[in-house]
């Protein structure tokens, strides 16, 4: 393994990291999903640098796409607390 691709490994392996932490961090639910679709994108890239270019793209395809769309629906049609208490004090 080159420096080169030592050095890409370790900056993914930093990004997927950052974005799981945004995941469990995150206190908004859109904001959580959005990270979780960052950190199954680094993921598929870790495979692209494993040579599993097949994995990658049904990673993308299955996870990225599929359960992306599943949780922004799920978030959307939840009622969110949140909103309805802003609204009533801006009235």
């Amino acid at each position: 393994m080159s420096s080169l691709e030592l050095a890409a490994f370790a900056v993914f392996a930093l990004v997927t990291l950052g974005f799981s932490a945004g995941v469990v961090l995150s206190k908004h639910a859109w904001h959580a999903a959005l990270s979780l679709g960052g950190a199954l994108l680094s993921v598929a890239v870790h495979y692209v640098m494993l040579d599993a270019a097949f994995v990658a793209a049904m990673q993308v395809l299955v996870y990225v796409g599929d359960v992306l769309v599943l949780l922004a629906f799920a978030v959307m049609l939840t009622d969110d607390e949140e909103s309805d208490e802003t609204e009533e004090v801006a009235a």
